[in-house]
């Protein structure tokens, strides 16, 4: 039902960080993103009478596409409530599989939060995009692949929003190659998950960020508790480095990437990672990026050609 994307090594990585960089193109995934494993999964599992009660999301973007194509496949009608905020072509692409899109607040958060009432008072089925054991296990199969695509991997490094491909990421390695570090990257303006791993107290500022797909202000329980068991490691980058990733991606790769993606790759582009890593495996999330901000890379990226 999914793609067996590409695991393909970066040459120009390779130079720049002294050590083998392995990109797992999940932008060139179904829907472009990861997320459609996970929503494949649990849709899978749910009965005829919790089917028949319609479906319900939440979803800065790249969820409800695969929500909205499980439900497709399943001939399930599908619900999902998005922030105002997400790109035109995110709304576009769930629409045109199918599910009804009701755009509300100006986070995700608050989308989660109006979906969850609509659910109270309809009786549909949520497909909850990070906190529930079917999507991890689901998004575990994207690290699974990788292992298998390069075995000798000492590193992956997964960008982290709601947690939830950091948590199946991590749970498939340590079961399969306990000693491989396991590296969350989260953007500086929005730190939830590294906030928590780190034990920061206080309050957490949010502010925009190109990578919208992981602007989650409440990680789930399910995988905080996962991730603070078996994520060895997690880092934020910046904005900057968030939008010159998208630009090497583009320009030295010839693909494009989200910013979610990108907060990844801008971990080892920008050379962040914590651990001296031989082999990194790095796994590019997803693709469905709004190329009106493409201006916006480039003014906040100016240093971008002089370095890479």
């Amino acid at each position: 039902m999914v793609h067996r994307t590409p695991c393909k090594q970066s040459e120009t990585l390779n130079e720049w960080t002294n050590s083998e960089v392995y990109l797992k193109l999940e932008n060139l995934q179904k829907t472009g993103s990861f997320k459609v494993r996970g929503a494949f999964n649990k849709v899978a599992q749910l009965s005829e009478e919790e089917c028949a009660k319609g479906l319900l999301a939440a979803s800065a973007g790249n969820h409800a596409q695969g929500v909205a194509l499980a439900g497709r496949k399943k001939g399930v009608p599908v619900t999902i409530y998005m922030p105002l905020a997400t790109p035109e072509a995110k709304v576009q692409a769930t629409q045109k599989y199918g599910a009804t899109v009701k755009l509300i607040g100006q986070s995700f958060d608050e989308a989660y939060l109006a979906a969850r009432s609509a659910q109270l008072a309809t009786g549909a089925t949520f497909v909850h995009p990070f906190d529930d054991l079917a999507i991890i296990e689901g998004q575990a199969t994207v690290a699974m692949e990788m292992l298998q695509q390069q075995p000798d991997l000492d590193t992956i490094v997964v960008p982290a929003g709601g947690g939830g491909l950091l948590a199946g990421t991590a749970l498939a390695v340590k079961a399969i190659r306990p000693t491989v570090k396991v590296i969350g990257v989260q953007a500086e303006n929005a730190p939830a998950i590294f906030s928590k791993f780190h034990e920061r107290k206080g309050m957490i500022h949010f502010l925009p960020t190109l990578a919208e797909g992981i602007r989650v202000k409440d990680p789930g329980k399910v995988t905080m508790n996962i991730i603070q068991n078996y994520v060895d490691e997690l880092i934020t980058v910046s904005e900057q480095e968030i939008s010159s990733a998208i630009l090497f991606m583009l320009e030295r790769e010839k693909t494009l990437i989200e910013g979610a993606a990108a907060a990844a790759v801008a971990a080892v582009l920008h050379k962040k990672l914590p651990f001296t890593a031989n082999r990194v495996g790095v796994i590019v999330s997803g693709g469905n990026f709004d190329v009106a901000k493409l201006g916006e890379c480039v003014t906040t990226s100016t240093d971008y050609v002089n370095n890479f």
